[in-house]
């Protein structure tokens, strides 16, 4: 998705902030590299998310201003308050995702990759650079990637990559815990909590469960969950 940026950002500087590193940019234009980020990698329900986000240099300053970074650190309002100004000043962004059947198959690396290599698929051209937080490359990716260790907190094109991500994959656990009652899947987004563990011990797995995730839990037959009643 390409949002047009606003005229007025033409010549905004870079934040400070973002150059204490080492440049995640490598000394290229920052509107030529990709920022990738992952979340939902440690639950045990639903899909894998991932986005890629494209931050011209104009964007660097204005989201530094606004507190952009980790979206584990924001508040889920200030993350929700943050996409629409992401979504504005992108140069483009897109999201991917990996399903539960192909976690359990591929297991959750392998599916990772694949929802990374979707996002960035659907961007209007390839990135010369992509930047993948952590310490794992992106396999199969044929262009210039580097990794980043912590880059959601000190590269904002990944931490704009990751409230995008974790924005979309909550809406859709939210949305999905109205079709399986009972989970608390509005309230953990799919990780393994006490209440959510309680859940599965009492009705067993919901078809998008990650099986390979649930290891030796005790759990009821599939079929007795509240859904199904």
């Amino acid at each position: 998705m390409t949002p047009g940026n606003p005229a007025a950002a033409a010549a905004a500087p870079r934040p400070p902030a973002e150059l204490a590193l080492p440049d995640p940019w490598q000394g290229r234009d920052p509107a030529a590299c990709a920022g990738v980020d992952e979340v939902g990698r440690g639950c045990l329900f639903g899909p894998v998310f991932a986005a890629a986000v494209v931050l011209p240099a104009a964007a660097l300053a204005p989201l530094g201003e606004l507190g952009l970074t980790d979206s584990k650190k924001l508040t889920a309002r200030r993350r929700a308050a943050m996409v629409p100004a992401i979504e504005q000043w992108a140069a483009a962004w897109a999201l991917g995702q990996a399903s539960a059947a192909e976690i359990d198959r591929h297991g959750i690396r392998l599916a990772t990759e694949r929802a990374m290599h979707r996002a960035l698929q659907k961007l209007p051209r390839s990135p010369a650079l992509v930047i993948v937080d952590g310490v794992l490359p992106l396999r199969g990716w044929r262009g210039e990637q580097t990794t980043l260790v912590r880059g959601d907190s000190h590269c904002l094109a990944i931490a704009a990559a990751s409230v995008l991500a974790k924005q979309a994959r909550d809406s859709l656990i939210t949305a999905l815990a109205q079709r399986y009652p009972g989970y608390g899947l509005e309230r953990h987004a799919g990780y393994g909590t006490a209440q959510h563990l309680a859940a599965l011990a009492q009705w067993g797995p919901t078809p998008l469960h990650r099986l390979s995730f649930l290891g030796r839990l005790t759990l009821s037959a599939p079929g007795t969950s509240p859904e199904s009643r």
